[in-house]
């Protein structure tokens, strides 16, 4: 179960790359009225959900679940329900407000501090 946990963890880790790199990605080209959604945005954000399930999942399944942190594990999901919906929403615009790219890689961000500092 452990090697498991692992390869999880690590493709969570491939999703966060993949979503903040799409995020970064059109911030060093952002220029008004050129955002868009792309394609490493939207398979991260997927790839961290179903990582991040499997993972709580397998947690839970090795009989570890009392060292769960439900609450964070709760926001955590929630924050990432927001990005996965704004960017599947928006992925096949043409463009899309700055706002929307910025509260995608800032949401992306907070979950990563989220993961870091709550023990």
């Amino acid at each position: 179960m452990d090697i498991l946990h692992n390869v999880l963890l690590v493709l969570h880790f491939i999703g966060i790359g993949s979503l903040l790199g799409g995020f970064m990605t059109q911030m060093k080209q952002l220029k008004p009225g050129t955002a868009v959604v792309n394609a490493a945005m939207f398979h991260g954000a997927l790839t961290m959900l179903v990582s991040g399930l499997l993972l709580v999942a397998t947690t839970y399944m090795s009989g570890e679940g009392d060292y769960v942190n439900n609450a964070k594990i709760g926001v955590k999901l929630a924050i990432l329900i927001v990005i996965s919906v704004l960017v599947i929403i928006n992925r096949k615009k043409a463009t899309v407000p700055s706002g929307v790219i910025g509260a995608i890689g800032g949401l992306t961000v907070v979950n990563i501090i989220l993961a870091v500092f709550w023990k």
